[in-house]
């Protein structure tokens, strides 16, 4: 998916300019317990590559930030070629920052919903692995509760299995600055795409 990552030119992660010294760690495990500004709420979701899932939720009303990164394994600052290993387990993730009295949280999972495939186990059109399975990732036992009610809708009118996991959202490691905003600020091609809110425009998940 990300060139620089696949040439080994990948930044690493957590301000540090150098790998760990202890590959595994408790703080990949705990709980993300980043704030965000008051009056706004966090999300996360995985939905396979961030790219277009970030665009996406960038143009929904309500939604005042979004950031892309990994989520939910178990290597403490991990950088792309890290998750691309597969072997740390994270997800590609969209952290929202919205305010509930503008957005609600079941409009962000309809949103999670329609950008993916949460049929395919690891896999979202030709991207393969660990790191592009779908999944609900909550702060709070209300989002809990509401995403697996929608996901309960969403199975009865699908043919195939829902795979998306739901799980307590772990500490998030924002990707390198490259991979923010990445498709609004040209993409791979240089074609900037309009994440204003509201923009319907189809989604070139590559640029």
């Amino acid at each position: 998916m990300d060139w620089l990552g696949k040439l080994g030119l990948a930044l690493w992660n957590c301000g540090v300019s150098t790998p760990p010294t202890s590959a595994r760690s408790s703080q990949a495990d705990a709980p993300d317990e980043d704030l965000p500004a008051p009056g706004l709420l966090l999300a996360q979701f995985g939905a396979g590559c961030f790219w277009g899932a970030e665009l996406a939720f960038q143009r929904v009303p309500g939604v005042a930030r979004t950031e892309v990164g990994y989520s939910q394994g178990h290597l403490h600052c991990p950088t792309y070629s890290d998750i691309c290993t597969g072997s740390t387990l994270h997800a590609e993730v969209v952290r929202v920052h919205f305010d509930p009295k503008l957005c609600r949280y079941d409009h962000l999972l309809d949103v999670f919903w329609a950008r993916h495939d949460p049929t395919t186990l690891n896999r979202q059109g030709n991207d393969v692995g660990t790191q592009y399975r779908s999944g609900i990732y909550f702060y709070t036992p209300e989002q809990e509760k509401i995403a697996k009610e929608s996901l309960e809708r969403h199975q009865k009118v699908s043919n195939r299995k829902i795979v998306t996991e739901i799980l307590p959202a772990k500490r998030f490691y924002i990707a390198e600055d490259y991979n923010q905003q990445y498709l609004e600020k040209g993409g791979r091609f240089g074609l900037k795409q309009s994440a204003k809110k509201g923009c319907t425009d189809p989604i070139r998940c590559y640029g």
